[in-house]
């Protein structure tokens, strides 16, 4: 398979201003740039720079310039140079590999203040749902209980809700599943093989990559842009990768808590069919909007090629471990068999449960909404206050900020924050190949006096990190 490539055009669009406000040679201002985009996860790894005199052309700089930027790189450990086979986008051993390690507290984690995980407590409702769910048990209790589709009830009440928002759907386009990381692990058996790319916005949710690469698959990663969603890009990577699979969290991404537009969604979704490449957006987080309601079907679906993964598990609780798949009648069909290699079903207490909570859902999710808006907004201004060198901005929906930090000290922060009583995921953990050493999720989902508490020992912890004392690898990047 070939390898990726970038354009000059795109990458010129991702190098943006890259001379303003920036003082030295051209070529280190060139080169520095370029680092930025590696480490930030921009510019994707193994990715083919244009040859130097195209990009020297397209820039307006002497080749000399070009030559002398990508050799720094190289030096630096940040291309990889291949007779005959152009710069290769790379990172240079050392700190920031993402690890395999669970974003969920354990037992390890008691007594530290948890911002790993990015997921609110019970909505109120819940108890109640749980309880109601209890007294209809019984009618069920003569039967065997298993259903590799989900209770008849429940892909109803799914199918409705879609219908109710813009998307016409019915019960046999779901399939009712042990929550979305299970759904998109069913995806993964249907559609994949070993070996086979799946492209994935970058950053992106843990546990996906996990489960590509759990799966012999490789993630294609393309890097997010300032603001919405790099379509070139990703239709790049979907012409020059051959994937079976795209992945993307459209609605309030995690980490970034950024939302892609209709009109991105369409392109996206027309590349991909072009490419016969099925394409799943995972809507895990779409009710958590904080600043306007979004109309993410804005557009004509398919009619086939295009999935949608669900959970009561951000909108509710966790705990529920239910999800769903919204997908052409075909694909659930070809699911179902599928699905009895893994599990036979999906525990019918809680899909009871899930049918009183979705049935009433329109007070529970304000209430919860309201609770993550006040909680954003203290943790907005705790950080500004207490960590001013941090880089926040207000995301419009989800569960976090996405904070960028002044040095790519990421790795090590999250090891010296435990000693200040604070559990963090690393910016690493959120990327492959050890990218997004600046950054660090910061969820807003516990109560505000422990976001406090968390942000003084954040502000502690920091305060004994300098890039001087950063690992070496990451000195090569600190550029402010």
């Amino acid at each position: 398979m070939n390898a990726r490539r970038i354009g000059p055009a795109s990458l010129t669009r991702l190098l943006g201003a890259w001379r303003e406000g920036r003082g030295g040679p051209a070529y280190r201002q060139l080169a520095d740039s370029l680092r930025l985009l590696i480490l930030d996860g921009r510019l994707p790894l193994d990715v083919v720079l244009p040859g130097e005199r195209e990009l020297a052309a397209t820039l307006e700089v002497s080749r000399t310039t070009v030559t002398a930027a990508l050799a720094r790189l190289r030096d630096d450990g940040f291309l990889d140079r291949r007779q005959g086979a152009g710069a290769r986008t790379r990172l240079p051993k050392g700190p920031g590999e993402r690890g395999m390690a669970s974003l969920m507290a354990g037992s390890a984690s008691e007594g530290l203040i948890d911002l790993a995980s990015a997921a609110p407590p019970a909505a109120e409702v819940v108890h109640g749902a749980y309880a109601a769910a209890l007294s209809q048990l019984p009618a069920h209790l003569p039967n065997h209980g298993y259903a590799a589709l989900g209770l008849a009830e429940l892909r109803a009440a799914v199918a409705d809700r879609y219908t109710r928002r813009g998307l016409p759907t019915t019960a046999d386009q779901i399939m009712i599943t042990n929550g979305a990381q299970h759904a998109f692990a069913l995806m993964l058996r249907l559609t994949c093989g070993p070996g086979d790319r799946v492209v994935i916005d970058h950053p992106t949710y843990p546990h996906a990559i996990d489960a590509i690469q759990r799966a012999s698959c490789r993630p294609a990663p393309v890097g997010l842009p300032g603001e919405d969603w790099d379509v070139e890009g990703v239709t790049a990577a979907l012409r020059q990768s051959g994937p079976r699979l795209a992945y993307f969290i459209a609605d309030f991404h995690n980490p970034t808590g950024r939302w892609m537009s209709p009109q991105s969604r369409f392109a996206i979704a027309q590349a991909a069919a072009r490419s016969r490449t099925t394409v799943i957006f995972d809507e895990t987080l779409i009710d958590l909007w904080l600043d306007a309601p979004i109309q993410p079907y804005a557009f004509e679906e398919p009619d086939e090629g295009l999935v949608r993964l669900g959970s009561m598990g951000k909108s509710f609780w966790g705990g529920m471990r239910l999800g769903w798949i919204r997908a052409d009648v075909q694909t659930i069909q070809a699911l179902a068999p599928r699905r009895a290699s893994i599990d036979l079903g999906t525990p019918l207490l809680e899909q009871l449960a899930a049918v009183h909570l979705i049935a009433g859902e329109e007070t529970s999710l304000a209430a919860r909404r309201d609770m993550l808006r006040h909680r954003r907004g203290v943790l907005l201004d705790l950080v500004r206050e207490r960590l001013p060198e941090w880089k926040v901005a207000s995301p419009p929906g989800g569960l976090s900020l996405w904070a960028e930090l002044p040095a790519p000290v990421s790795t090590s922060l999250a090891a010296t924050s435990e000693r200040f009583g604070v559990r963090l995921a690393a910016g690493p953990r959120f990327g492959v190949d050890g990218a997004f050493e600046r950054f660090i999720r910061l969820p807003y989902t516990l109560p505000p006096e422990t976001l406090a508490e968390a942000v003084d020992g954040l502000a502690e912890a920091y305060a004994r990190l300098r890039p001087s004392q950063a690992p070496a690898r990451a000195s090569l990047g600190a550029m402010v």
